[in-house]
């Protein structure tokens, strides 16, 4: 494994205006290209990048029918995008876009909202959001299917996960991914709100020290252009356990909460984030991290 990594995180901009899939395509080439060019290893965008796309979607677009139209321009966006990787040498975390469920019955639910992680190997690993927002699983709105299952992902000698925005905020989770000896763990997110993005951006800081690992997290900013589309505060930043040996903070970079930007969105550039020194902390200890710690044995009593 590498002693650093360096991880591009992209903060989109969705109220940057497209012309159609080709626009999209390019922009993430470009930044593909700066960020190999910074010596990123990876680059993340956020939850929801198929928002981006109302640009060029049909007016009006039906809720009902909002989700399959992404759905149908995510397999294209993504089958575009796999040759990416392998041309910048970089590792691409395309953000989360709806897809259709092959197998759904008949009334039930049609997409699952998925993370796709796609490697310069060829490889493409993907990650369901776990736990819906209520617009999420309303039938009256998305109607999604939450995932089941937690992918852990070995890539350069890494052990990454990702959790999808409101994913991050859940305890459970974290707990159940104490000791499973994660080097990174990647959010994307997407906050209508400064309260949405405050809980996700201070939960991810939490689930740095809890899981003593690298938290990545980047989510939308500003509003596309279309009658569907919703508003986004978003930002971007690094996340570290917050040792003396590490700078003590536990920040590593930042680009804080704003509901619009120029251009496509900023880029931070997380550099040489020390995942190596990290998993030895894990392994010999550190100034209180209890290493994986379980609470099964306590009782919960009331006076």
């Amino acid at each position: 494994m590498p002693d650093t990594v360096t991880i591009a995180l992209w903060a989109l901009n969705v109220g940057h205006p497209l012309a159609g899939v080709d626009d999209f395509v390019a922009l993430v080439d470009r930044r593909m290209a700066e960020a190999a060019e910074q010596g990123a290893g990876l680059l993340m965008l956020p939850e929801y990048v198929s928002e981006h796309w109302l640009w060029f979607a049909p007016q009006p677009l039906a809720r009902s029918v909002e989700l399959d139209w992404m759905a149908e321009q995510g397999e294209e966006v993504l089958s575009r995008l796999a040759q990416l990787p392998e041309q910048h040498g970089v590792a691409l975390l395309a953000g989360t876009m709806p897809v259709h469920k092959r197998d759904h019955a008949a009334g039930g639910p049609r997409h699952r909202n998925r993370a796709h992680l796609l490697l310069p190997d060829g490889r493409m690993a993907t990650q369901d959001k776990l736990c819906l927002l209520p617009v999420e699983a309303n039938p009256d709105g998305y109607l999604l299917e939450p995932g089941k299952v937690v992918w852990i992902v070995t890539w350069q000698g890494l052990r990454l996960a990702i959790a999808v925005c409101l994913d991050i905020e859940l305890p459970a989770l974290a707990a159940r991914l104490v000791g499973k000896e994660l080097d990174l763990l990647l959010v994307p997110s997407m906050t209508e709100r400064l309260a949405g993005f405050q809980r996700v951006f201070g939960c991810a800081r939490a689930r740095a020290i809890e899981l003593m690992t690298t938290v990545c997290v980047v989510g939308c900013i500003g509003t596309a252009g279309h009658p569907n589309a919703r508003p986004s505060i978003g930002g971007a930043a690094a996340y570290l356990p917050c040792e003396e040996s590490l700078g003590s903070t536990g920040l590593a970079a930042e680009i804080p909460p704003a509901a619009g930007a120029d251009g496509p969105g900023p880029l931070l550039l997380a550099r040489d984030l020390p995942v190596r020194r990290i998993r030895a902390l894990r392994a010999v200890g550190s100034e209180a991290w209890p290493g994986p710690w379980s609470a099964m044995h306590l009782s919960i009593e009331e006076i």
